[in-house]
């Protein structure tokens, strides 16, 4: 376990990966979980692939949110209230984000089970491809409970710098996903086989096994701070705390999920090879996330603790160091895409059409991942400083060059699939300069800083 004085004074670049790398571990299993996914529900078919192409940005978003945005929230206000010594604000903190990602998984199931076709049918989806991702996606958000409180709970593990604990159970939750998604997917004795329900599934059962063990350590292990059900440490302020912090960051979420869901809209057009194509190059892209997130959620705490602790330019610095490393890794995955695309295209489909789109997709985004991963971890950053303004405003920009990029292309070229995707590549480039430019600037500035305070 790493102490607090070791997260206000060690080096930066050694802290940052020291609680970096569990979350690269999980993140890994991530990655390696959703990939298998993809595998398992390749074999069933183009069409299954393509319900999965459209209900992929729905887990997306529902990941964002629960992960990157309310999570990443509950980790820096805890974190702050722990690096001021505020132990018992941060437990009603710990408190409010338990109810709180429980009452958003109740409402997000309400909101998909109920409306779920209508979302889908407006983003293109019909006949065959609209029944596989109904199938995918009620399953999935009828139990979305559980990936809410799972990314909630492991937030505030985070914040005490355990970054162990959290990645480990939620590494064994996405093992559990694997097994199962296989045995309920394919079927094996008396199971009968579910098809993409059962990649759903698996996740639910999974994230199930997580959220419980993070809420028993929480509860019975914790020496940071403890879960406490109990009126006594039920304080709506500090609800109130996570909705301000956490609905400004889901900006970014909801524009990020947006831009992916509006070049989906498009690629519908183009046929259900052109989408399953798109779909799986895009997956790649879904799967940088985790591997930022693993640096971002390390800055989220660190700079959340520092800046409680009124160290404000070593929590700046924090936020520099972390993203050159989600950077340098985007960049290497990136360029293998750019140099290497068949190897991943291939892997998931035997469609030539398919591939042939997602070749394309790899060879003009693949290279600007780096600006891709640049702007996400300072928007991770940004919540464990509190100040999440200009990284919510780089992510409406971008979403505006999508869709009015789209509609350009759509109504005045001839419509190629690789015009959408130099959209994608311009569009994270300018978050990336926006969000860098407004924090080198300022933009996390509370106080003047005193000029003795040394840079670690």
């Amino acid at each position: 376990m790493i102490n607090k004085s070791e997260l206000l004074s060690a080096h930066i670049g050694s802290i940052v990966l020291k609680l970096a790398i569990p979350n690269m571990l999980t993140m890994s299993m991530w990655i390696i979980t959703f990939i298998i996914e993809g595998f398992y529900i390749g074999q069933l078919g183009v069409i299954p692939l393509g319900g999965l192409a459209l209900g992929f940005p729905m887990l997306f978003l529902l990941l964002m949110l629960s992960a990157g945005t309310i999570g990443g929230a509950i980790t820096g206000l805890v974190a702050q209230k722990l690096g001021a010594n505020n132990v018992q604000a941060a437990e009603e903190i710990a408190l409010s984000g338990l109810i709180f990602t429980f009452g958003l998984g109740i409402l997000f199931a309400v909101i998909f089970l109920v409306f779920g076709e209508v979302i889908y049918v407006s983003l293109g989806a019909s006949k065959e491809v609209l029944e596989e991702v109904l199938k995918y996606s009620n399953v999935l958000f009828a139990g979305s409970f559980t990936i809410w409180v799972a990314n909630g709970m492991a937030g505030v593990v985070r914040a005490t710098g355990n970054m162990f604990i959290a990645s480990l159970f939620l590494g064994i939750g996405s093992l559990v996903q694997i097994i199962l998604g296989a045995i309920f997917i394919f079927g094996i004795g008396p199971i009968q086989s579910m098809g993409i329900a059962g990649s759903s599934l698996s996740i639910v059962i999974g994230n199930g096994i997580a959220a419980f063990c993070l809420l028993f350590w929480l509860m019975h292990k914790s020496n940071a701070l403890k879960l406490r059900i109990s009126i006594r440490f039920f304080n709506p302020n500090s609800i109130i705390s996570i909705i301000k912090l956490g609905s400004l960051a889901s900006i970014n979420a909801f524009c990020t999920w947006g831009s992916v869901v509006v070049i989906t809209a498009y690629m519908t057009n183009f046929g259900v090879q052109t989408l399953a194509g798109y779909g799986v190059g895009a997956r790649l892209e879904f799967l940088i996330i985790p591997i930022v997130f693993g640096f971002g959620a390390a800055s989220t705490a660190l700079i959340g603790i520092n800046i409680g602790a009124n160290k404000l330019k070593r929590a700046l610095n924090i936020g520099w160091v972390a993203t050159l490393y989600s950077a340098l890794a985007a960049g290497l995955i990136g360029f293998g895409a750019y140099f290497y695309p068949s190897f991943w295209s291939n892997a998931f489909t035997s469609d030539q059409n398919a591939q042939e789109v997602c070749k394309t997709y790899l060879e003009i985004v693949g290279p600007f991942y780096i600006f891709f991963a640049s702007g996400l971890c300072l928007y991770f950053a940004s919540q464990g400083a509190g100040r999440v303004l200009w990284p919510a405003i780089a992510a409406i920009i971008r979403l505006l060059i999508v869709i009015i990029g789209s509609i350009i292309v759509s109504r005045y070229t001839t419509g190629s699939v690789n015009h959408y995707f130099y959209l994608i590549s311009i569009a994270f480039l300018v978050q990336a300069l926006i969000t860098s430019g407004a924090i080198y600037l300022g933009a996390w500035n509370r106080k003047i800083i005193p000029k003795e305070e040394t840079i670690r």
